[in-house]
């Protein structure tokens, strides 16, 4: 049972006003509040299936393990498409044309881990973290602009319908 009493005094105006009875707000009110019932969250799954997060961390480990495995300078060319891609993700939705906007999310966390692996090798090398971001700015600006692939794999495409066309 709850039980609620508030009792607040007016403050004290500078100016005088007119005197009333009214001190401040008394409110009495019961409310009976059920107790709250949580079902655990292998409630939620069927019986057989396992957790959804074990199959995803299995899925991240093995992307990071390919990751790893690449050279730091493949890694920074599939940084360099993953971000022309995300660019392209980007004009795709400021045109209204049909996208996934997952892909956004994902694109993300993936460069994210390449750059963490990136950085994680740089560590081990003893490169702190100024002469990182020293060479960081060299290699932004040794980068060549090029189109994402996707780009790429639309104008094929649409090179091979007008050569089917013209033939």
């Amino acid at each position: 049972m709850l039980s609620l009493s508030i009792a607040t005094p007016l403050p004290k105006p500078s100016l005088p006003l007119p005197k009333s009875g009214f001190a401040g707000i008394q409110l009495n009110q019961t409310c009976l509040v059920p107790p709250l019932r949580v079902r655990p969250r292998t409630a939620y799954r069927s019986a057989g299936a396992p957790a959804s997060s074990v199959v995803m961390m299995a899925k991240k480990d093995e992307e990071l393990k390919e990751i790893r495995g690449l050279t730091t300078d493949e890694i920074n060319e599939q940084v360099v498409d993953l971000k022309g891609e995300l660019f392209m993700l980007r004009l795709q939705k400021s045109v209204r044309n049909e996208f996934k906007s997952s892909e956004f999310r994902r694109m993300r966390k993936k460069i994210a881990r390449m750059l963490t692996v990136k950085r994680e090798r740089e560590v081990e090398e003893g490169i702190n973290k100024r002469l990182s971001r020293k060479l960081d700015r060299q290699w932004k600006k040794s980068i060549v602009v090029r189109p994402p692939p996707s780009l790429i794999k639309l104008r094929e495409e649409e090179a091979a319908e007008e050569a089917e066309k013209s033939a």
